[in-house]
């Protein structure tokens, strides 16, 4: 009696350990799942928010005069041709950027961000409107 006990209590703790494990793993596959589908959107959040944040620095620069009408034009400009460029990129591999593309997109990106600044900062200004 004693002996059938100790091989329930066997069998019963063996059937918890399995299910316990189970769990654990489909947990960290599903961990995994979300830190990869985060990083993807890490990435394209990262782009849209230096792209929002250099459209903003653009938009302060008018607003306060320190951007000329030509230079807003010229930065305007760059910017769009980059939007499209990563339009295009991400057309052509099913909505994602290579890992080269993602570092050309930084690196155009922070060339923006430099004319920006320049621009910001040099002698001319915008004449203010009477």
């Amino acid at each position: 009696m004693k002996r059938e006990w100790l091989i329930w209590k066997l069998a019963f703790g063996g059937i918890i350990l399995a299910a316990f494990s189970a769990n654990q793993a489909s947990a960290q596959t599903q961990s995994t799942a979300s830190t990869s589908a985060t990083v993807q959107s890490t990435d394209k959040d990262r782009i849209a928010d230096r792209k929002e944040n250099q459209q903003d620095r653009i938009a302060q620069g008018v607003k306060s005069g320190q951007l000329t009408a030509g230079e807003t034009a010229r930065l305007e400009s760059k910017e769009a041709s980059l939007n499209k460029e990563i339009r295009t990129d991400r057309a052509a591999n099913g909505g994602k950027l290579t890992n080269a593309e993602k570092t050309q997109v930084n690196r155009q990106q922070n060339r923006l961000s430099n004319q920006i600044y320049k621009d910001k900062h040099n002698n001319r200004t915008q004449h203010p409107k009477h």
